[in-house]
């Protein structure tokens, strides 16, 4: 039987997708000052990173190239802290990543690709209408890559002393890639944390997973299309994907369902789930298959119910975020000619603002079910505070906080 692998915690590092791909790849120890960066006068730190290259092999002639008249830029550390206003809910997020216009065009790209998508699909096993969702999710097909330069933003991140490390690990991997001669200097752009090209690797993701997929010498995933979809495949295959698969799948879930079950980290077979009452979203059987699943509720109760399998868990590797990975396999599904999602948008659909979440937490935390340190986001802690007061006040315990659940509590 096919196991379901659990995924562990996550960071943020929103592209146009969400999170990129395998920011956290990396296993090399940088040799980081306990002194924090950027008490060191930038250009400084600079130059303790040119040693620290040239030890670690790269060229003089790169470095050069690549750091000399570098300077922080601002705006990458104003997007790097800045607060979201609201947090998106399920379906405001579904509509602004699976557009018709989108799935049209994805469905045309999978016929113009088609000999490329196949060769890719045999050599990696990764089916092709997943290849361009998710190069439809990250880039809308290559139309928004980032205009920052990569070595100018991963260099302001890491001279920043809140995720040092992280970045300059990854700095020390963007010009290895320089050094191996991908691409120049002046070309290496990407989003404002550093993820780069089509599918928006990371530059640890680049070394330990892009491909050259024409054989010319260069791993592009900028503008070479088979690099792109060959690196992308690359990644998912080594990462667990499995094309016998599909990703998952819309479901019913019967009356007086145990919500508890409602966890990834709690698969069963999906033979459990038929016996528990979950059918398909049109009231038919489960498939007959051996394989597990995990249910997941992305808008509570009063929104779609999913059935997901091991390849979910695989695009959750990629983007740590649940919708991210629904939507990824929603879209998947829309190219290959499913229809839209069963449920439908309830009229009541309204995103939490930054100034709700912050009540949320203060009043549960009053009522004595701790949501942590009130910061405005929804975590871990919140999600678990809003389930036990729902179980201790006789509702639908989901986990899922909203306008309502609001509205009850600052009326008790």
């Amino acid at each position: 039987m096919r196991k379901f692998i659990t995924i562990g915690s996550i960071s943020l590092f929103m592209g146009l997708g969400g999170v990129a791909p395998g920011f956290a790849q990396d296993t090399t120890v940088a040799q980081v000052s306990t002194v924090p960066a950027d008490t060191v006068p930038f250009v400084v730190w600079l130059e303790g990173v040119k040693a620290e290259g040239l030890a670690r092999g790269l060229k003089q002639s790169t470095l050069d190239a690549a750091l000399d008249g570098v300077e922080p830029i601002e705006r990458v550390l104003e997007l790097d802290k800045r607060q979201p206003e609201f947090t998106r809910t399920f379906w405001g997020y579904l509509e602004s990543f699976i557009t018709q216009d989108r799935i049209d065009r994805g469905k045309k790209l999978l016929v113009t690709h088609a000999d490329l998508l196949e060769r890719v699909a045999r050599q990696y096993g990764v089916q092709p209408r997943f290849l361009v969702s998710f190069w439809g999710m990250e880039t809308n097909f290559g139309d928004y890559t980032g205009g920052f330069p990569v070595i100018g933003s991963v260099a302001t991140l890491a001279y920043d002393d809140r995720r040092a490390a992280f970045f300059r690990a990854e700095l020390f991997h963007a010009l290895t890639i320089l050094d191996q001669g991908h691409i120049s200097v002046k070309d290496m752009n990407g989003s404002w944390a550093g993820a780069m090209g089509q599918v928006q690797f990371m530059p640890s993701t680049f070394t330990g997973y892009a491909v050259d997929g024409n054989g010319d010498g260069h791993k592009d995933i900028w503008t070479n299309l088979p690099d792109i979809f060959s690196s992308a495949a690359n990644y998912l295959s080594q990462i667990g994907w499995d094309d016998t698969e599909t990703w998952g799948r819309e479901v019913q879930l019967p009356d007086g369902f145990d919500l508890d079950l409602v966890d990834l980290k709690a698969p069963k077979p999906i033979s459990e789930w038929q016996a528990l009452g979950v059918r398909r979203a049109d009231g038919r059987d489960l498939p007959q298959a051996d394989i597990e699943g995990a249910i997941v509720l992305p808008a509570g109760v009063k929104g779609p119910a999913f059935l997901v399998y091991g390849n979910f868990n695989a695009i959750m590797t990629w983007n740590r975020s649940i919708y991210y990975a629904l939507a990824v396999g929603y879209l998947s599904d829309r190219l290959d000619g499913k229809g839209p999602l069963v449920a439908q948008k309830p009229a009541d659909d309204a995103p939490l603002y930054r100034k709700d979440v912050l009540d949320l937490q203060y009043l549960l935390t009053a009522a004595g079910f701790d949501t942590g340190k009130p910061d405005g986001m929804v975590g871990p802690m919140t999600r678990a505070a809003v389930k036990a007061y729902q179980k201790a006040n006789g509702l639908p315990p989901d986990g899922y906080p909203t306008q309502d659940l609001l509205s009850d509590l600052r009326k008790r």
